[in-house]
This record gives C-alpha cells, sequence and structure tokens, in this order.
C-alpha cells in the first residue's frame, strides 16, 4: 500500500469517526439511577421496618463494580445541594454484574452504610446525582414538583434504559425495588415455537443443521486458507525460478507429493502383483535345552575347583 492509498483510508477512517460522534451521546458510565421513590407509606421497608423513601443503582455492565467513595448528591433548592458519601469497607458496596443497589433516603447516615444524609420533597423540583471518586458525574436525573403521587416511582423502563416511566399508579406498572424494572412473564418466541413444533423435531433438525452448517464453513475457511498460503508459497517460488502464473498454478496442480511416495507406492503394488514374497513355514519346533545348572542360577560356578587328590 503507496502513501497516497493509506491517506485516502486514514481520511475515511477519521470521517467516519466524526460522523459517529455526532450522534446522541449515551451514558457510558457502568453505574446508572435506575428507580426513585419519594413518598414511602405502604412500599417497601427498611432493615428498621420503616416505610422510607429509596433510590435504586443499578449495574448495567457484565462485571462486578464497587460503588465504595461515590457520591449521591440532591438539590430542591438552589444553591442548596446535599452530598452523601458512600462509605468504604462494606462489602455490599461491590455490585455484581447486572444488578441493583437500594439506598434509603431518610436523613439518617447513623443508621448504616445504605441511609443517606439527605431525604426527598416530592412538592419541590429534585435533581439527584451520581458521582465518582473524582467527583465526575456519571448519572443524573431530575424529578419535576407534584410528578408523583404516594407509592410511586419514577424508574426507567427497562434496566439501565434511556426512557423514563412514572410506577405504580396500575396493575402492569408496578414499583419494583431491587429487581427488574420489567419483567417478562412469558416470551412470545418460545411460545409460537411450542406451537408449531409441540414434539421438538423442529428444533433438534435445527440444531443439527447449525452444527452440521457451522462445520462446512470451518473446512471451507480452512481450505481457503490453505490455498492461499500454498499459493503464496507457488508464487514465491516461481518468482524465484522465473515461472510465469499459468505454469505456478500448473505446478500447483501436480501436488506436493514427494517422488519417494510414488516410487514407494509403485514398489508395492510391484510385488503383490509378481508374488514374490517367502512363503513361510507355518510350523514351529521348539527344541528343549537340556541343561541342568546355569551361571545364574548355581553356586558352583562360583566355588574354586578342589584339586584332585
Amino acid at each position: 500500500m503507496n502513501i497516497k492509498s493509506l491517506g485516502i483510508w486514514s481520511s475515511l477512517l477519521l470521517a467516519l469517526v466524526a460522523f459517529s460522534s455526532c450522534g446522541v451521546e449515551e451514558n457510558k458510565s457502568k453505574v446508572v439511577i435506575n428507580e426513585i421513590l419519594m413518598t414511602n407509606e405502604t412500599n417497601f421497608q427498611d432493615d428498621y421496618g420503616v416505610h422510607s423513601a429509596w433510590l435504586e443503582l443499578f449495574n448495567k455492565s457484565y462485571s462486578t463494580v464497587n460503588v465504595a467513595a461515590n457520591l449521591l448528591r440532591c438539590s430542591d433548592t438552589p444553591g442548596d445541594t446535599a452530598t452523601y458519601f458512600i462509605p468504604k469497607g462494606d462489602v455490599l458496596t461491590q455490585m455484581p454484574p447486572r444488578q441493583h443497589l437500594l439506598f434509603w433516603v431518610d436523613g439518617k447516615p447513623n443508621r448504616g452504610t445504605f441511609h443517606v444524609n439527605f431525604s426527598f420533597n416530592a412538592d419541590k423540583d429534585t435533581w439527584i446525582g451520581l458521582y465518582d471518586s473524582g467527583k465526575h458525574l456519571l448519572d443524573e436525573v431530575r424529578i419535576p414538583a407534584g410528578t408523583l403521587k404516594t407509592d410511586e416511582s419514577y424508574a426507567r423502563i427497562i434496566d439501565g434504559g434511556n426512557d423514563w416511566e412514572i410506577k405504580g399508579g396500575s396493575d402492569d406498572k408496578y414499583v419494583t425495588p431491587s429487581t427488574n424494572n420489567k419483567t417478562l412473564d412469558k416470551n412470545e418466541k418460545m411460545e409460537k415455537f411450542e406451537k408449531h413444533d409441540k414434539s421438538g423435531i423442529g428444533m433438534s433438525i435445527t440444531a443439527m443443521m447449525v452444527v452440521f452448517v457451522g462445520l462446512i464453513l470451518l473446512y471451507l475457511v480452512f481450505k481457503l486458507i490453505n490455498f492461499a498460503g500454498t499459493y503464496h508459497a507457488h508464487s514465491k517460488a516461481g518468482k524465484t525460478k522465473g515461472l510465469s502464473p499459468e505454469e505456478v498454478r500448473a505446478e500447483m496442480r501436480k501436488g506436493d507429493t514427494p517422488g519417494e511416495v510414488f516410487a514407494a507406492i509403485a514398489l508395492a503394488m510391484h510385488e503383490m502383483q509378481e508374488d514374490v514374497h517367502d512363503v513361510e513355514e507355518t510350523v514351529l519346533t521348539i527344541q528343549q535345552v537340556q541343561r541342568r545348572y546355569s551361571p545364574w542360577n548355581s553356586k558352583i560356578y562360583t566355588l574354586r575347583e578342589t584339586p584332585h587328590k
């Protein structure tokens, strides 16, 4: 690749990156604010048996994230922002992949790690932010005054998603502390497949077809790689010998089997056809050796002979 081609491809790559960056900016944080309940009368109780307001965090990544040393901030009055430092040393601050973590917004941090030092006021515009230990904003949400009634929550429609909704006003939109915001009671694809294939024969055939197609594709890929490597090697050798591409392909069709292999095969076929093998006698003769002692089992061979009298 020459310098001109390299410059063209680099320009196209930069243009693609710039174009993709012009889209809607998504939240890249692993942990986000997932659900908030501001007025709790009959909902979930905390570890003291009290109906307290709460906010839920969600780890949308597929790795464990420790939220210790992160900051939770809340403000319902301009210029007045409360900050809660999530303490270190509690193993429960480690969020497993795709799991939730609940904080009680009761203004009583002396009750434990998950009790923050501020409280909510549903009658005022409320801003809630999550910051990392370096005080970089990870996620934020604003709840207008009067949006939530008693025992209603403001939650993402899907865990970690971009769209929000009010939950608790109907049976199909119920409050979900420490669990998935959207629970699937059934799988339409599975039910449709079960309806058309009750015995499971179609599933078995499909599974076998997937396996065999995968094996065939692997065979073709490796065959192509082997051909490309062989052609490259022959082309390189042909350039050294001064052969044309047609002569190189002719050499490839001959194969890479050494001549010694063909000679051995021809000799074996000749011997089989000419019947020149010796016929061995099928009778075994065993001759017993008459020896009473041997140097290995008789001590007499280790003794000095006595002189003749």
